[in-house]
């Protein structure tokens, strides 16, 4: 069995990697990283996976596909590295912060802190050519991100859902909503964050909710300064 993950989603994604869906996935992306320019760099496709183990995750903030934008993406569904210009996303997802929790916005995207407490920043779609959203789409990676969200969903411990967006929303049906907490609203884009994202208040409503369950709550305040780096 191949070994991409380097925790106990491996346990839980292993037996997918070794799927006929996931081999055309795989032959797929060979084929798009030598011929074009693809997000993230191969070495971080399962950056979320990495940082945020199973058994650790207690929120779980959904997104679609990477950010299609030069040294944007690093698999982390709204995270952008050190020194990377704030996307208009992101943007809105640090004001609404700031309503919700009174937390000034930093000047990073770097959402290592949020990751390591147990949030897992996953896309549905992880991986995407230069400049086309959605260009990955339909190719195998909704199955094994569908795969990540029902076993999640399934655990004896429950996790907190926010789901921003339509695509994220379709996702609830694979949810036991009887054991975990789902969030939903519209997507923080620019497009779509006054029609319902705007006074959501997902972090206190998250944190309201792991109180409830014996958790401890997420400090959503990032750290001011973060050094340029690749992850």
């Amino acid at each position: 069995m191949k070994t991409l993950i380097h925790n106990d989603w491996q346990n839980v994604l292993g037996p997918e990697f070794e799927k006929e869906y996931y081999k055309k996935l795989h032959s797929f992306l060979k084929r798009e990283y030598a011929t074009t320019k693809v997000y993230p760099d191969m070495y971080h496709i399962f950056q979320a996976f990495e940082w945020t183990p199973f058994s650790e995750v207690k929120v779980c903030i959904l997104g679609q596909d990477p950010y299609h934008g030069p040294h944007q993406a690093h698999g982390c569904s709204f995270s952008v590295l050190p020194g990377v210009k704030l996307p208009p996303s992101l943007v809105n997802i640090y004001k609404e912060l700031q309503t919700d929790l009174g937390i000034k916005p930093v000047t990073h995207g770097y959402l290592e802190k949020w990751a390591k407490q147990g949030v897992l920043l996953l896309n549905t779609v992880l991986t995407v050519r230069n400049g086309q959203a959605f260009s990955h789409r339909g190719k195998g990676w909704e199955q094994l991100t569908d795969k990540a969200i029902q076993s999640l969903s399934e655990r004896p411990r429950p996790v907190v859902f926010i789901l921003w967006g339509r695509s994220a929303r379709e996702k609830v049906k694979m949810i036991d909503t009887k054991r975990n907490i789902i969030l939903s609203s519209a997507h923080p884009s620019p497009l779509s964050a006054n029609r319902g994202f705007f006074g959501s208040r997902p972090f206190s409503k998250a944190n309201a909710a792991l109180e409830a369950m014996g958790e401890t709550p997420i400090d959503w305040q990032l750290p001011e300064h973060v050094a340029d780096k690749n992850t």
